[in-house]
């Protein structure tokens, strides 16, 4: 289990079930491990999810964002629920920007 900072300074786990739920089922995923983590930690913006949790957002050249959606559950805790790579990123619903 590896753990990174949310941009409000939240301790966000990524845990090997959770790693192995987003391979499995977004196979392009493999071999972006770190960069799954660095987008939590760096992103270049953060929407708004559904039931408490948020995108964090990263571009990867044009037209391609790496998605990754987490939940802080406190201040002290948060964790990874998937991660995946979009065409489009509705920029207007930010939350917060870089």
């Amino acid at each position: 289990m590896d753990v990174v900072y949310s941009v409000r300074g939240v301790p966000i786990r990524l845990t090997a079930e959770r790693w192995f739920h987003i391979v499995e089922n977004h196979d392009d995923l493999a071999g972006y491990y770190d960069d799954v983590l660095r987008v939590v930690e760096d992103p270049d913006l953060i929407l708004p999810g559904y039931r408490g949790s948020v995108i964090a957002v990263r571009g990867y050249g044009r037209d391609r964002y790496l998605m990754v959606i987490y939940r802080e559950m406190s201040l002290s805790d948060g964790f990874i629920i998937t991660a995946y790579f979009a065409g489009v990123v509705d920029r207007k619903k930010a939350i917060w920007k870089r």
